[in-house]
């Protein structure tokens, strides 16, 4: 069983999420509202993905990343951003912090189920 961590503030877009990732067998999805929510977490068991959005209150997904990635007991976790924010810029941040991935909202599900199996090889 892997444990995938979804950190995303919209509770409609959290539920797509795990709505299209509940079709990949053998996964354990957990549901974070916030970074802050997601950093409490994180401790509580081993997750093996993280996905998570750019623009959330407290935390944002990039100070996120820059946490997990700087941490010598969660930089192997693999994460995706999933976000609005379409810009060059954006990317190439979220990418040099060490993001496995980087997902424009609105996603498609097929694509989404198919680079999460990718990343977690089952």
């Amino acid at each position: 069983m892997r444990s995938v961590l979804i950190v995303e503030d919209s509770t409609t877009t959290r539920a797509m999420i795990r709505s299209t990732l509940e079709e990949v067998e053998e996964l354990d999805i957990v549901e974070a509202e916030s970074g802050f929510e997601a950093l409490r977490l994180l401790p509580s068991r081993t997750f093996h993905l993280i996905l998570t959005d750019i623009n959330m209150p407290d935390i944002n997904g990039l100070e996120l990343i820059n946490f997990v990635k700087s941490n010598p007991t969660y930089r192997e976790i693999p994460l995706i951003i999933i976000t609005t924010e379409r810009g060059e810029e954006d990317r190439r941040r979220g990418m040099a912090l060490g993001a496995f991935d980087y997902v424009t909202k609105p996603f498609k599900g097929d694509a989404l189920k198919d680079l999460v199996k990718k990343v977690l090889m089952v």
